[in-house]
């Protein structure tokens, strides 16, 4: 059974996008039809396609600059030319920038039938090599961490040899780079798995409340005490305690928690009866504890307990191979979440993305693209739908276009991948392909490399 795709014809003339309807609807198709260029665009920003006929020559946009942004914004879209006899050298054309096939006028069903025999087979490879690009972005995830950056996959790699013991663990990084979903893949590949995971927020509360959070109260034991709780101590036996921005707990809860990991018995407030714990530590900080030792601030003894095994989280801003994978992994999740139909990023927003430093790392990453796709108006989220994002570093000295921001910055990546297409590609977010069509475009040598405006 033939596979049923939807399918826009546009062209200029009437006669041409009824005869393909008609012929289309006749073999079960779904079809629409644009007048030009314009109205095709507009219409995909709605609706996903699986194949366009293009007419070549129209008033307006042409089908080549139509075929371009077509390519750039709707990979994914099937192209097929439409073209006359004299017309054959800019169909020739089409088909290095990237349309599948051309129909030369005047043609016969039978030729459409052909055409569309072959785009079926084409589906068929795109198909399986989606299902191997699935393949190779699992293998970028480590229980919902993702990363292909080598200082991630180094944190892949060590995950499961501390899983294996039960040492304290020290996770440092900046605010919004993952260390809660690092400490959760600890206990998930350790044999405490089966048991609780419980993560304390130590900087968001004041010491007397993480006193009683942790340690639990008796009936009575102060005021407003009207029943017993347990605390996250007692509550956590046998799994993973995690908490974050440990460097934030005052000297006298430190001694408490290092009483509590030498002994492994607890005593809550208003009894006198020890309680014995078991639990794993992870701990997480954005601080530089071994600098808040030295200036007496953090005690020594307990820096050293908590900090048997020190894992650092890079910041975003020194991973940017990530961004891509990032970007598409949140564009998908907030695409579910709003059921809002938004499945693309065009190569500007990319590169955009790419430039920014992200202070608030992948955190600040997921809002923007939740941010992005709530407020967007189209399928696609392109450079003006992250204008709330402030990018001092690369246009508050001097004006820029959009082409030359753009330029400069595929200058910048292919610098640092010592001009490496197929590194520099990936941090782009676009194939190989592309960035070669943008080197030419751009007409990118070398030795003729600049730098992105700064300060």
């Amino acid at each position: 059974m033939e596979e049923k795709m939807q399918i826009m014809i546009v062209d200029d003339e009437l006669v041409v996008r009824e005869s393909f309807y008609h012929w289309f609807i006749k073999t079960g198709h779904g079809v629409d039809t644009a007048a030009t260029g314009e109205e095709a665009l507009a219409k995909l920003e709605d609706h996903p396609f699986d194949i366009l006929f293009v007419d070549i020559k129209m008033p307006g946009m042409d089908g080549i600059e139509l075929l371009e942004r077509v390519m750039e914004e709707y990979p994914d879209t099937i192209v097929i030319i439409i073209t006359a006899y004299g017309s054959i050298e800019s169909a020739i054309r089409a088909m290095k920038i990237g349309a599948s096939d051309y129909l030369l006028k005047p043609f016969k069903p039978d030729q459409l039938s052909l055409v569309l025999e072959k785009i079926v087979q084409q589906k068929k490879i795109n198909s399986k090599y989606r299902y191997l690009k699935g393949c190779l972005e699992k293998m970028t995830r480590f229980d919902n961490i993702i990363g292909q950056s080598k200082s991630m996959q180094k944190i892949f790699d060590l995950i499961p040899e501390i899983a294996r013991s039960d040492a304290s663990v020290l996770l440092c990084g900046e605010t919004g780079t993952g260390k809660e979903l690092v400490a959760k893949a600890i206990h998930a590949k350790g044999q405490r798995a089966g048991r609780p995971f419980i993560a304390l927020n130590c900087g968001a509360m004041p010491d007397s409340l993480l006193e009683s959070e942790l340690f639990g109260h008796q009936k009575g034991a102060f005021t407003g005490a009207t029943h017993a709780r347990k605390g996250f101590l007692e509550v956590v036996y046998g799994g993973t305690l995690f908490l974050d921005e440990i460097g934030e707990i005052s000297a006298k809860m430190q001694v408490d928690l290092l009483r509590v990991l030498e002994e492994k018995r607890i005593t809550s407030l208003g009894s006198r009866e020890p309680t014995r714990v078991d639990f794993r530590l992870i701990s997480a900080t954005r601080r530089d504890l071994q600098e808040a030792v030295r200036q007496g601030i953090f005690r020594e003894d307990f820096y050293y307990r908590i900090n048997v095994i020190r894992i650092p989280i890079p910041p975003l801003r020194e991973r940017k191979d990530d961004i891509p994978l990032l970007v598409n992994h949140f564009l998908d999740k907030y695409s579910q979440e709003t059921s809002r139909r938004v499945d693309r990023v065009t190569h500007e927003a990319m590169a955009l993305l790419n430039a920014y430093d992200w202070p608030g790392n992948v955190r600040e990453l997921e809002n923007a693209i939740e941010r992005a796709v709530v407020l967007s108006r189209s399928r696609t989220l392109r450079s003006s739908d992250f204008t709330f994002l402030q990018l001092p570093a690369l246009v508050a000295r001097r004006p820029a276009t959009l082409r030359e921001l753009e330029k400069a910055y595929i200058v910048q990546v292919l610098e640092d991948s010592q001009w490496n297409v197929t590194r520099a590609s990936r941090v782009l977010g676009i194939n190989r392909a592309t960035l070669h069509k943008k080197i030419k475009r751009f007409g990118l040598h070398r030795e003729k490399a600049v730098s992105l405006p700064n300060g």
